[in-house]
């Protein structure tokens, strides 16, 4: 059986999944990522080794996330996409005929404009932590909360709380004021989603035309609360996919599955990898003004790979082994 492998690596998580050739997930890892991506990276992959037939091999490998150019680089990934493309693809598979996607995770927010299957505009937040996951995960940890928990204890509200939501630094210290007078825990949760809603809608959403259906996913979709939330603020139905933590790993395999048709190899460095030393350099280039920081990855104290620059002169190993192949064929 063939199955092809999906990386989504975040700043909080990385994901991961095994797609079989009909696209029906086979396997799937949700692992924080710990500022180690590299050494999750190949936990990740021991675990999925560890619980794949023997008669399973992967055929494919897409790359996604903040961190896809590493995750690329180590695995021999064949794509490597941008998370917007990503979730376009992995919200259009399993919601036909979506028009807008909400994600949210833990240090960043998308908002992707679809029409007829094809992504016509976004817009992406990574500057302000209100509205992102960790800004519901910092308070829930200051308020002694697991935020795992944090969404069911939210739906218990009756009336949330008003909070400041521009700022997350002025948002908790609205949120101690609120908490100073009395108000109950659930009406405070209540309130930080409503905060970060509105946050969401008036930065990221701002001058979007969000038409239904809409899908909500992302890790921040677990919270219930965020989805009643955004129910209220949008006046519309909020879809969460069954798989809305992964989907940016999803949409990954699937598009190193639509790479295996168009050229039918792979470059995909095998699990032997979750056995190798790797070690990450930076230099920058003098070259211009521009005054790059190239990145440089060992494996076994071998360059395997060089990025950052833009102008492309150190780029070097992202998905070669594969298009190698392509050119010999």
């Amino acid at each position: 059986m063939e199955a092809f492998l999906g990386i989504d690596v975040g700043s909080v998580t990385t994901k991961m999944v095994l797609l079989d050739t009909s696209g029906q997930v086979l396997d799937s890892l949700y692992l924080r990522t710990q500022g180690q991506p590299t050494s999750v990276l190949q936990q990740g992959l021991a675990k999925l080794e560890s619980r794949m037939d023997s008669n399973t091999t992967v055929a494919g490998v897409g790359a996604t996330g903040s961190g896809r150019y590493l995750a690329a680089a180590v695995t021999g990934a064949d794509i490597v996409k941008n998370e917007i493309t990503a979730h376009t693809v992995a919200a259009s598979s399993l919601v036909p005929g979506v028009r807008t996607v909400i994600e949210i995770g833990g240090q960043d927010s998308k908002l992707i404009i679809l029409r007829d299957g094809i992504a016509v505009d976004f817009a992406m937040n990574t500057v302000c932590a209100a509205g992102t996951g960790s800004f519901l995960d910092h308070q829930a940890t200051r308020l002694n909360l697991p935020i795992e928990d944090f969404g069911a204890v939210a739906m218990r509200s009756t009336s949330p709380v008003r909070i400041a939501g521009r700022c997350a630094v002025f948002a908790e210290s609205d949120l101690i004021h609120k908490q100073q007078i009395g108000h109950s825990l659930p009406d405070l949760l209540a309130g930080l989603c409503e905060a970060l809603v509105r946050n969401y809608l008036n930065n990221v959403g701002k001058g979007k035309e969000i038409l239904p259906p809409v899908v909500f996913q992302g890790g921040v979709a677990a919270n219930q609360a965020m989805r009643r939330s955004f129910e209220q603020a949008l006046k519309l139905d909020v879809i969460v996919p069954p798989r809305y933590e992964i989907m940016g790993a999803i949409g990954a395999a699937m598009l190193a599955a639509e790479e295996k048709t168009a050229y039918g190899v792979t470059g995909f460095r095998g699990f032997g990898i979750t056995r190798e030393p790797f070690e990450t350099r930076t230099h920058q280039c003098s070259g211009c003004p521009n005054q790059c920081e190239v990145l440089t990855l060992k494996m076994n104290h071998r360059v395997i790979a060089r990025w950052g620059d833009r102008c492309g002169k150190w780029q070097t190993g992202i998905g070669q082994p594969a298009a190698s192949e392509r050119a010999a064929s």
